[in-house]
């Protein structure tokens, strides 16, 4: 199929062995420019997890006298102090920002220091919370309190300054280490869900995350196109100029289309192979139909540079789109990604290096998954 033009003639077969009429649609081209799908300049990466240095402490103390002098040490030795009066207030102040680090007296109105650090150990936060409670109580029954209830140490009144900043320092190494350990649980989880040669997701992800996109266009009636997409004639690339060219083109074969979606809800997965499958929420046929179209046009519009020298690429696309109101309750993911690969191989037998592409109304649903 050539490039679209200002008015372009769509005609698709239904993919269940023609037992529906084929269906003919007019498409403009321009009425398919959406905002929405104007090319991303470049690929949005997974924002890391940092620590703050120093981490900002939050201050619960009743005491007027004391929270002043306590505010004053610690921003003297390069804290940032937030001062509140009691543990409703610290409470509160925690659910509108990550504070790594709690200092709280024991005895307040209200919500006392124990109190406090039990909420905190309760809440979903961004980070772990080094929680230092402070109090004249120096029973050991209630050292114990204090440490079950959630606190990471105890310090008794009347505070010594040179004390509490080496428990503040032990605070430190400790979150440094929490920090580690989630930067290193969360490239983990990275790894395990991305495809190592082209950093596109894998086919574990697609089988997990699709049938999630799946319910959610269904709950709020959403549209949800997926299409999948075949390098033409890719065994010719790696026999006549070696694997590792191969490689090069898969590679940079998902970087354009990652630059030709949206970075914040559209996504690809390799299928297998050459293959790849892209993910569209909210995205009706006309619009999953002209964002095939715009990559497919993309991926012929110039050679690939690979180390055995530039190489010219074109790829297929299947295109298959839930009604309007998004998928109903019959149908699978199985049955979208079968209209799509069926549409993709009808688009490699008309001569590849094309689209095709079908809408699959409700009607039609219980077909599609059989």
């Amino acid at each position: 199929m050539s490039e679209l033009s200002a008015s372009t003639r769509i005609c698709y077969s239904d993919i269940l062995d023609n037992q529906v009429e084929a269906r003919c649609a007019d498409i403009n081209g321009q009425s398919l420019l959406r905002a929405e799908f104007e090319t991303v300049s470049e690929i949005e990466t997974v924002t890391s997890i940092t620590a703050e240095t120093p981490p900002a402490i939050l201050l619960a103390e009743d005491d007027p006298v004391t929270r002043m002098l306590m505010t004053r040490f610690l921003k003297k030795a390069g804290y940032e102090v937030d001062a509140v009066a009691d543990g409703t207030e610290a409470l509160d102040k925690m659910t509108k920002r990550y504070y790594p680090i709690l200092v709280t007296d024991w005895e307040m109105p209200g919500m006392d220091g124990v109190a406090l650090c039990k909420a905190v150990r309760n809440m979903q936060l961004d980070g772990y919370v080094y929680a230092l409670l402070l109090t004249a109580r120096d029973a050991k029954e209630h050292i114990i309190a204090g440490l079950e209830a959630g606190a990471d140490d105890y310090l008794i009144k009347p505070v010594h300054e040179p004390e509490l900043i080496a428990r503040l320092n032990a605070g430190r190494r400790i979150l440094a280490l929490e920090h580690s350990l989630r930067a290193a649980n969360h490239r983990n989880r990275i790894l395990s869900i991305t495809d190592a040669l082209t950093g596109a997701y894998n086919r574990r992800y697609l089988m997990e995350q699709l049938p999630r996109e799946v319910e959610r266009c269904r709950r709020y009636a959403y549209p949800l196109s997926v299409i999948m997409c075949d390098i033409d004639h890719f065994k010719l690339i790696n026999d006549e100029q070696g694997h590792a060219a191969g490689d090069e083109v898969l590679q940079q074969f998902v970087v354009r289309v990652q630059r030709s979606i949206r970075s914040n809800s559209d996504w690809i997965a390799r299928y297998g192979g050459e293959e790849f499958l892209m993910v569209l929420p909210e995205a009706d046929f006309n619009a999953g139909f002209f964002v095939a179209e715009k990559i497919r046009n993309l991926i012929s519009a110039s050679a690939f540079a690979t180390r055995a020298g530039d190489t010219a690429v074109t790829a297929s696309f299947g295109v298959a789109s839930t009604g309007p109101t998004g998928p109903d309750l019959t149908l699978k993911v199985e049955g979208l990604i079968k209209a799509a690969d069926q549409c993709l191989y009808r688009s490699k037998q008309a001569g590849r290096d094309r689209t095709m592409g079908i809408e699959i109304p409700n009607s039609l649903a219980l077909l599609a998954n059989g």
